[in-house]
């Protein structure tokens, strides 16, 4: 028996591989998709808040500033924006870095104050 290969038969062409479903699929996730949160979850001024924020963190991620970002327990990390959503901030400096926007006491561009 050495060096055979052995196939397992197929059913009939004409035949079907599965049952059909009888019941709809049920989504994977319960709540909203992920990281996104409707406008009408939040009040008129922490909408617009939230627009300011985005419209800041766009704005330094594409002039690639660098920016110190100054966490909860004081340490200060360096570097320039890459990316962000509703949790969290990649920092590309001396190395690539996530931060939750939980552990960011503040940030400010790099040479403003501080230093």
């Amino acid at each position: 028996m050495s060096g055979q290969i052995l196939v397992p038969g197929f059913p009939d062409s004409g035949a079907p591989l599965a049952p059909p479903r009888t019941a709809p699929r049920k989504p994977r996730f319960t709540g909203s998709t992920p990281f996104h949160a409707p406008a009408v979850l939040y009040g008129e001024d922490e909408t617009a808040q939230r627009q300011a924020e985005l419209f800041y963190l766009q704005k330094q991620i594409q002039s690639q500033t660098p920016m110190v970002i100054v966490l909860e327990d004081g340490e200060q990390v360096e570097g320039c924006i890459e990316w962000y959503d509703r949790n969290a901030l990649k920092l590309r400096g001396r190395s690539r870095m996530l931060i939750y926007k939980s552990a960011i006491k503040y940030m400010y561009k790099q040479g403003e104050i501080g230093s």
